[in-house]
């Protein structure tokens, strides 16, 4: 194998961890764009879904990938990238079991942009990135537009990303729904003087997400 290749097929690598593979219906969930599928957040939210009878398939993204492998930080890949290699996750599994894309942030992104490709019952966002920080006018509702029945965002509403208040003016694709947890951030992590725990809203995210994909893989 050529060098050049060889660095080639290494910045394509991603990893991929599985949870509860005898789960009923397969959620494949991708990361945002500043943590991999190791963190805190990601595996709280897919054991807790593994637990509702939800194989959930997390993996890296290539750049996510090759930080964790040299080191060295590296900005995500375009997002083209980003498509082919949730797509690739997704066709690694050759069975007829219900599928659903779930992603935060950037993830959620990728996510709803391919179900249609990969014939997805639903796309699913735990944190939509409305518009980047301080540039509310630089909107990405392009990206929910799929032809899937029904799609859920599930919003902090404090989240910088698109606050209710910006969100409510949105003219929103029909089969999106959105639901808002009192307090969170774009990580859906409350405020200290809230009262909450991350854990709890991290788990009305899980149950927000069972229901959903549970009601629609009937």
């Amino acid at each position: 194998m050529s060098e050049s290749l060889a660095r080639k097929e290494s910045a394509n690598r991603v990893a991929i961890q599985r949870d509860n593979e005898a789960g009923k219906v397969r959620v494949v969930f991708a990361h945002g764009a500043g943590a991999g599928l190791q963190s805190d957040f990601m595996q709280y939210i897919a054991l807790g879904l593994a637990m509702r009878d939800i194989e959930v398939v997390r993996f890296n993204f290539p750049y996510w990938q090759q930080f964790m492998d040299s080191g060295r930080r590296r900005p995500p890949n375009p997002m083209a990238q980003l498509e082919h290699a949730m797509s690739s996750v997704v066709e690694h599994f050759k069975d007829d079991k219900p599928l659903f894309l779930m992603g935060k942030s950037l993830g959620a992104r990728v996510a709803f942009r391919i179900a249609d490709q990969v014939g997805a019952h639903g796309a699913i966002a735990l944190g939509f990135p409305f518009h980047p920080i301080g540039k509310p006018d630089k909107l990405r509702l392009t990206d929910l537009h799929n032809q899937c029945p029904q799609n859920w965002i599930i919003q902090g509403d404090r989240d910088a990303f698109g606050r209710p208040h910006e969100v409510r003016g949105y003219a929103l694709p029909e089969n999106v729904k959105l639901a808002w947890l009192q307090t969170g951030d774009h990580s859906l992590i409350p405020t200290k003087r809230s009262g909450f725990e991350k854990t709890q809203l991290w788990q009305a995210a899980i149950d927000h997400v069972a229901q959903f994909v549970h009601n629609s893989a009937l």
